[in-house]
C-alpha cells in the first residue's frame, strides 16, 4: 500500500493487489458498495482500491468540469453529463472516470471520460476505457493536460486537441483550472472564448 501526502488538505491511500480474479472483485466491489470514500479499478486481474481524503482531487474535477460545460455552452454544443459512472468489460475490466460526456446526443458510451490523477497508479487508466470504445480519454496531472484518441486500429494515440472540441486551447484551460477562485475561473474563461 502506498500513502501518498499532498499537501496539507490532501491525502490519497492507493493499494494494489495483483492475481485477484474477476470473481473476487466482484465480492470485495459488493462489499465496498457504501463507501463514497473508495474507488475501485480492475484490469485482466490486478486491482486497485484508492482512498482520496481531501479536497484537492474535487475540486479540480468540478473545475474541469464547468469549465468544459461553459465551453460547450457557449460554443452551443450539444452535450449530456454522464458523471463518474462505471464503465465494465464484465471478467476484464471495470474503471469509474471522474466525469465523463457524451457530445451530440445521450450514448450508452460517452464520448469523453476525464481522470483527474493525483496519485498514479499501475492500472493503465486508458486500457480501462478500450473494451467499451470511448474515443476520448483525458487525463488532468500536476497542472497538465493529456488527451488520447481512439484511433482506427482500437489503440489510443496522444493529440493535441480533443475531435469534439478542436477550437478549445489546452493551455487556457489550464490557465482557469489552477485559478484559486473557482467561480471567477468559469466567469473569466467563459468572457475568454466569447471574445
Amino acid at each position: 500500500m502506498s500513502i501518498q501526502f499532498l499537501d496539507n488538505r490532501t491525502i490519497e491511500k492507493l493499494l494494489t493487489l495483483p492475481d485477484i480474479s474477476w470473481e473476487q472483485f466482484k465480492g470485495i466491489e459488493a462489499q465496498l458498495k457504501d463507501n463514497r470514500n473508495v474507488r475501485l479499478s480492475y484490469l485482466s486481474g490486478t486491482l486497485e482500491i484508492m482512498s482520496p481524503i481531501g479536497d484537492k482531487h474535487e475540486y479540480v474535477k468540478r473545475t474541469l468540469g464547468y469549465l468544459l460545460e461553459a465551453y460547450m455552452r457557449v460554443k452551443g454544443i450539444r452535450f449530456y453529463g454522464r458523471g463518474g459512472f462505471t464503465l465494465e468489460e464484465p471478467g476484464y475490466a471495470s474503471g469509474t472516470p471522474d466525469e465523463s460526456y457524451c457530445i451530440g446526443s445521450n450514448k450508452e458510451t460517452p464520448d469523453i471520460v476525464i481522470e483527474v490523477i493525483i496519485t498514479s497508479g499501475t492500472i493503465n487508466r486508458k486500457e480501462l476505457y478500450k473494451p467499451k470504445r470511448v474515443p476520448e480519454v483525458w487525463f488532468w496531472k500536476s497542472d497538465s493536460m493529456r488527451i488520447f484518441r481512439l484511433n482506427t486500429s482500437g489503440e489510443y494515440e496522444e493529440v493535441d486537441r480533443s475531435t469534439f472540441f478542436p477550437d478549445l486551447n489546452k493551455a487556457l484551460l489550464l490557465r482557469y483550472i489552477s485559478m484559486p477562485d473557482q467561480y471567477d475561473a468559469v466567469e473569466q474563461f467563459t468572457q475568454a472564448i466569447k471574445s
